[in-house]
């Protein structure tokens, strides 16, 4: 894969600029084995039906770099996925069972698990990659560079004694307003940031601009000097000509966000994994099988996640442990 599309245009920007449409659905266009490197699942070439995908916005631009692929080698197959928030995808399509997927940029929650038992759904985690969410801030903010998990916690965290300036986390920064974007109640990624840093027993705060569309926290945080948001690595990547990252000390100096300080581990808190979650009955039935395996295999693709998307592929122990998984869940789905 080249990273061009036909037209032009980089593969990633086009993941990302449809990511912001909030659903999309491919048919396969034209039927291609080799698939430009891509690890194939096998001869399927009698594979069809459809596949419907909920859940992550951050998750969305790798599905999709996945869905393209697969198509690609079985044109039959129909797939459409939708960007409603790992937690919004779990309460409205996949516990209710409308989707054979959710995406997740964290774990599922036990109160989801139980959701979704009352409807016979059984997930099945799946982890596809790794993310480093990133703190963002206007191009032209010339005060911070990098910022303590302390300091981000006293920005995010809610309660009656909210942070409203730069000036009051640290004297020296602007007598400002802190303009506040980021993701909505149904983020996974809210999720995340609200365990890492501002804690689970802590409030955080919903004052901010909140958007289930990474495009709009871009495009807000590059309107104001003052502004400060975090989102997914991946929409972070294709607009840095127009925002900031910021560096995260945890302790042990500061660490910029990267795919490389991400798979070291040493972007703490950070660096999260990332999930797919098909539906145990849903694999019994061969094109939702073979797209899960397909998923996998390609996980380790440098091509496909790190250089398309902007996420850490899978490395193989990893691979292999998710395959362990979904096979084995698909016996189960086989009754065997």
């Amino acid at each position: 894969m080249s990273g061009k599309s036909s037209n032009g245009v980089s593969r990633r920007k086009f993941i990302v600029g449809a990511g912001a449409s909030g659903a999309i659905a491919i048919a396969g266009c034209t039927k291609n084995p080799a698939a430009s490197g891509s690890e194939g699942s096998g001869d399927d070439d009698a594979l069809s039906g459809s596949i419907s995908i909920s859940g992550s916005s951050t998750v969305f631009p790798l599905a999709q770099a996945m869905q393209e692929k697969f198509v690609e080698e079985h044109e039959n197959v129909s797939i459409d996925i939708k960007s409603t928030g790992s937690g919004g995808g779990f309460a409205n399509h996949f516990c209710p069972g409308t989707t054979e997927f959710n995406n997740a940029s964290r774990p599922i929650k036990k109160e989801e698990i139980s959701a979704c038992k009352k409807n016979n759904v059984v997930p099945v985690e799946l982890k596809v990659a790794t993310d480093a969410l990133t703190v963002v801030v206007n191009k032209n903010n010339d005060f911070v560079d990098c910022m303590t998990v302390d300091q981000l916690k006293q920005i995010w965290q809610g309660g009656n004694d909210k942070v409203t300036k730069w000036s009051d986390v640290n004297s020296e920064w602007p007598d400002e307003k802190i303009i506040l974007y980021g993701p909505t109640e149904a983020s996974g990624t809210l999720d995340y940031f609200h365990e890492a840093i501002v804690g689970e027993d802590n409030e955080h705060r919903m004052d901010h601009q909140a958007s289930e569309t990474d495009r709009n926290i871009i495009g807000g945080v590059e309107e104001s000097k003052y502004a400060l948001g975090y989102l997914g690595f991946a929409y972070y990547s294709e607009a840095k000509n127009k925002v900031k990252a910021l560096g995260v000390d945890n302790g042990n100096g500061c660490v910029k966000p990267s795919l490389e300080t991400a798979k070291s581990g040493k972007y703490k808190p950070l660096s999260r994994p990332l999930f797919t979650y098909p539906k145990q009955s849903a694999l019994s039935e061969d094109h939702v099988a073979e797209f899960a395996k397909f998923w996998i295999e390609n996980a380790t693709s440098k091509e496909i996640v790190a250089n398309s998307v902007g996420y850490v592929p899978l490395d193989e122990a990893e691979k292999k442990e998710q395959m362990n998984t979904l096979e084995t869940a698909i016996e189960k789905a086989n009754g065997n």
